[in-house]
């Protein structure tokens, strides 16, 4: 009886065979696999090799070791039983259909729920189901379809350290070829006569050739792979007439030799190839240097309370934070590190990092995740390493959080690159055939100059570069922006909305009075421990204003937004926040006040008297001239006359707002067209920083760190708003002022290669210069604006 093997993995189908496309399958998930590849038109992958969805023979138990625990939770950055997540290096990723399949990872197995690409560092971040799937499994699904991760055994480390050599020997390949060929030419261009070089000419063109071929099949390889992958997933990629060059160029000079028409253009074609690679050498380098990796150099304004071993609670930014310190997360303050339950009460919601939203109960003991959020109350932890910013700005750039904007700068790069290659293309040709019929001789150096010379690389280079710069500057002053695209908004803004308490106010310098029944010690007791669990801005201005008192762990603790919180200790029962929330029918009062009622029964009130930043007055005086502003607070209208006094006299002041009417307020105002910027407090204002263009949270000595917003900025910097402001429109003067100096670059050159004046080694020479000098230039000048910020 004939056997049927699987087209996808070549196994024998036995009893099972599935048809589909005229093609048998043995099961659902090989089918499915060539399906995507199917709809994607990625069915050439079959033509590499016979059944490569197979297990590859080299690999079959080369990943048994990732079957041991201690391995699994080195290779693994989160892991709680049921969901693991793990980041892997693969070093085939290369272009857009290599990120399409890689990212709908789902598809084959649906055991994985996830898989986010970063290309620039060639890794995946895989999120799967641990209880009925295995990092082994998904390594073996990796590499059955073409992409086995890169793991290095030695400290279980991804491996993306590990340093591609490959464009350095290309390079040296490229440039000993090119030096034998000039060599080997210069009887050709001198038109010597000698009688030994005329005998050996035959021997010197056809060395030539020898010495072109590394450089083209070898050298040269990348830029016909990258055009290739281009045109199957039918898109006009920056290498296509650059392939079409060197092919043009190599066929022409061969085609010479053979019939001896001439000793061609190997000079111009490795000289050509080794010209972009050097260029391609130095813009890597040029990268490396403006590299604007802000994980751990930049200033990340979140503060964290550490415990010392006397029970003293002191804040400290999270980058300080070492293996082993205690460290006390307040009710919806985010784990900024992985680490151990010491005590308290943990309802911990990963959402942030799984994206699932239902909440996980821990007992001391447990293992904490950096990136969960504690939900219910107060609790203890003992870090485990030091923290890696690397992984909260990774999670905060989350496609889970991501809002729906759109980057102008993006789109519009995007649409000159495409548009760039076909006008090249339709250029080189127009050209080539004029010049065929004016003179033949030229026709050759003008269709390749031209094809070379035009690069859209500048262009591309633009935003990127402008906007990179600026993230970096902006994080060492202490305001630290998401992303780029986030800059490109604050660009746009014509509104500024800004939260009252604790974001005008500073809450270090504000005073309470207490007015009503005296508190009893016990009472005062769980009033202060109360308070330690929440991270409002009254909640914590009250608590530092109250005496010290005995750290008890409470029986219950809850908080209800925009109303107040509550908790049990013992008998004891106590609530803290609004005068309706406690069950107060006194009148309200005209000052921001915090009413107290501790087992149903109503004692008095904290009334507060707010001190206003420092620069306030003169930074709305600087923001009226462009922007609309508004105050809108969650208080009552008992600072609205000192208000009124301090603040220019358009800006809106609008008291009584609760978080939801907040974030209303700000939906009607982008219906009517309005772009809006909100600073806020990062917790408690989430829902309209969310809904505003770009949210901003202020941070003073409090994890205010959120997903919803956009960027943090230090409380220190608030006076200097107007100049982030600033800066982030000149940003857009400089991506602007970068594309015109592209493109005069582009139309310069392009004249100098159609009239015939431009060799294409010159071309290949000025190509890399043009995106160096962008780079440069873009660099420079949001340096000196970032200098202007200080």
């Amino acid at each position: 009886m004939e056997q049927t093997t699987c087209f996808h993995c070549g196994d024998n189908c036995n009893t099972t065979v599935i048809a589909f496309d005229n093609k048998n399958f043995c099961c659902n998930g090989c089918k499915t696999v060539y399906e995507i590849f199917s709809e994607n038109d990625l069915t050439c992958y079959y033509d590499l090799e016979s059944a490569p969805g197979a297990t590859p023979k080299e690999i079959e138990g080369k990943y048994d070791f990732l079957s041991q625990e201690n391995i699994i939770d080195k290779l693994t950055e989160f892991n709680d039983g049921d969901i693991q997540i793990a980041t892997l290096y693969i070093p085939h990723i290369h272009c857009s259909s290599c990120i399409w399949i890689l990212e709908n990872l789902h598809k084959l197995h649906s055991n994985i729920s996830a898989s986010q690409v970063n290309f620039g560092k060639k890794t995946v971040r895989i999120t799967y189901n641990a209880k009925t799937y295995s990092l082994k499994e998904v390594v073996v699904l990796l590499s059955s379809i073409g992409y086995e991760p890169y793991i290095s055994l030695d400290d279980f480390k991804t491996g993306q350290e590990n340093i591609n050599r490959s464009l350095i020997y290309k390079l040296g390949v490229a440039g000993f070829a090119f030096g034998n060929v000039m060599f080997l030419s210069f009887p050709e261009y001198f038109e010597v006569g000698e009688f030994w070089l005329e005998q050996y000419k035959h021997l010197f063109r056809w060395l030539m050739f020898a010495f072109s071929i590394p450089v083209v099949f070898y050298a040269g390889q990348d830029y016909f792979i990258s055009a290739f992958k281009g045109l199957r997933s039918k898109i006009l990629n920056i290498d296509v007439p650059i392939a079409l060059g060197i092919s043009v160029l190599f066929i022409r000079s061969t085609v010479d030799i053979i019939f001896d028409l001439g000793s061609g253009f190997f000079d111009s074609l490795t000289g050509l190839i080794f010209f972009l690679l050097l260029g391609r050498f130095f813009q890597q380098k040029t990268y490396t240097y403006l590299s604007f990796e802000r994980d751990y150099k930049s200033y990340f304004p979140i503060a964290i309370t550490k415990v010392n071993s006397e029970g003293e609670e002191t804040p400290i930014p999270v980058y300080d934070i070492d293996k082993g310190d205690r460290l006390l997360i307040r009710n919806e303050e985010l784990i900024p590190v992985d680490g151990i339950l010491i005590n308290g009460k943990a309802r911990i919601d990963y959402s942030f990092v799984t994206g699932e939203s239902e909440t996980v109960r821990k007992v001391s003991g447990d293992k904490l995740y950096a990136g969960g959020k504690q939900t219910s109350g107060i609790i203890e932890m003992e870090a485990l390493k030091s923290v890696e910013q690397s992984y909260l700005t990774q999670l905060w750039s989350n496609d889970v959080f991501n809002k729906n904007k759109e980057d102008g700068f993006t789109t519009l790069t995007n649409n000159i690159s495409k548009r760039f290659t076909i006008a090249v293309l339709a250029i080189a040709f127009v050209s080539t055939t004029y010049w065929l019929f004016t003179d033949a001789t030229k026709a050759m150096n003008v269709f390749t100059a031209v094809l070379i010379i035009a690069c859209p690389c500048a262009i591309a280079l633009s935003a990127p570069f402008t906007f990179g710069n600026l993230l970096r500057i902006f994080g060492k002053l202490k305001f630290y922006v998401k992303n780029a695209s986030v800059i490109e908004q604050l660009a746009h803004i014509d509104t500024i909305i800004f939260d009252k308490t604790g974001t005008i106010t500073s809450n270090q310098k504000s005073r309470a009075n207490y007015e009503g029944i005296a508190l009893s010690a016990s009472e005062e007791q769980l009033l202060k421990n109360t308070l330690r669990g929440s991270n409002h801005p009254l909640s914590r201005t009250l608590y530092d204003i109250l005496d010290e008192h005995q750290v008890v762990s409470l029986n219950h603790f809850e908080e209800h937004l925009g109303k107040g919180i509550e908790a049990t200790y013992h008998q004891e029962h106590i609530k803290i926040g609004s005068a309706s929330f406690v069950g107060s029918n006194e009148a309200p009062v005209l000052n921001t006040a915090v009413h107290v009622s501790t087992n149903n029964q109503y004692k008095g009130k904290f009334t507060f008297y707010n001190s206003y930043r420092k620069g306030l007055s003169k930074l709305f005086n600087t923001l009226k001239k462009q922007y609309d502003l508004v105050i809108l607070s969650g208080d009552n209208e008992g600072e609205y006359a000192n208000l009124k006094k301090l603040l220019p006299a358009k800006t809106k002041l609008i008291f009584n707002q609760k978080p939801d009417d907040k974030l209303e307020y700000i939906k009607y105002h982008q219906s009517e067209g309005a772009k809006v910027l909100m600073i806020g407090d990062g917790l408690n204002d989430a829902g309209a920083l969310a809904q505003s263009n770009v949210g901003i949270a202020l941070s003073e000595n409090v994890n205010v760190f959120s997903p919803a917003c956009d960027a943090i900025l230090d409380a220190s910097k608030f006076h200097q708003l107007h100049k982030f402001l600033k800066a982030s429109k000149s940003a857009i003067q400089i991506i602007k002022w970068s594309f015109a100096l592209s493109f005069i670059y582009n139309i310069i050159g392009l004249y100098f290669a159609v009239t015939g004046q431009l060799a294409p080694v010159i071309a290949a020479i000025l190509m890399p210069l043009s995106s160096i000098s962008v780079v440069v230039f873009t660099t420079v000048a949001t340096n000196l604006k970032g200098r202007k910020i200080k």
